[in-house]
């Protein structure tokens, strides 16, 4: 598949490239770097060098025409309001005008568990980062593309372990980052998952497993 990333200088970004490119796929996507971008090309992987706070919808638009899916990993971390706004809010509204434009169908969201840290008193800031996550998912959830929602618990450098528990409803824990990247190169290589979110932790069941089994759960609710 051409896949096109936004956020693929992220953590979560860069191992999803690693996951994608030994599946064959071409893998393309932004970053604000020159030195990152000659980084990626030695890599066989094109970016563009450009700000998705300031770049237009049709901007966007023209660097993902010909991707089949988008995928949004981007994120903010509850730093600056304005920064919260311009990529987790804003530059997924940005990304929708622009899949459109482009002919893109699909898009894949790497969002956050609406209950995250619910047992703490988080900062303003942070609150206000979860509001723009979840603002987010409204817009493209009402969206008429296909859409895939992914709600990663908390993130962790950990080691991966390949195992891990997905579905409409999971329980809070952790997460390693490289499960993350490594169940969502699974689910996008499942395109019977479409509109549809799911939450994602750790867990006992393997991830090409637990990925197969939620693309049946798809098809068997299609199919009533």
């Amino acid at each position: 598949m051409n896949i096109f990333i936004i956020g693929i200088t992220g953590r979560i970004g860069r191992l999803l490239t690693d996951h994608l490119t030994d599946r064959g796929d071409t893998l393309s996507g932004l970053t604000r770097s020159t030195r990152v971008q000659a980084e990626f090309a030695a890599a066989g992987i094109e970016t563009h060098v450009c700000d998705l706070a300031t770049m237009t919808p049709r901007d966007l638009a023209t660097a993902v025409t010909g991707a089949d899916v988008i995928v949004f990993a981007a994120g903010s971390n509850g730093g600056e309001r304005g920064v919260t706004e311009a990529v987790d809010r804003d530059g997924v509204s940005k990304t929708i005008e622009a899949a459109h434009l482009a002919g893109v169908r699909r898009v894949a969201l790497v969002s956050v568990f609406p209950e995250s840290w619910r047992e703490r008193q988080l900062p303003a800031n942070e609150e206000y980062y979860f509001a723009a996550k979840k603002e987010a998912e409204v817009t493209l959830t009402h969206s008429n593309l296909d859409w895939v929602v992914l709600r990663p618990s908390l993130l962790t450098d950990d080691a991966d372990t390949g195992l891990i528990a997905l579905g409409p409803a999971e329980v809070h824990e952790h997460i390693s980052r490289g499960d993350v990247a490594s169940t969502l190169a699974h689910i996008l290589h499942e395109p019977s998952i479409n509109r549809e979110i799911l939450e994602l932790n750790n867990g006992d069941m393997r991830i090409d497993v637990a990925v197969s089994r939620a693309a049946q759960n798809r098809n068997r609710q299609e199919a009533i």
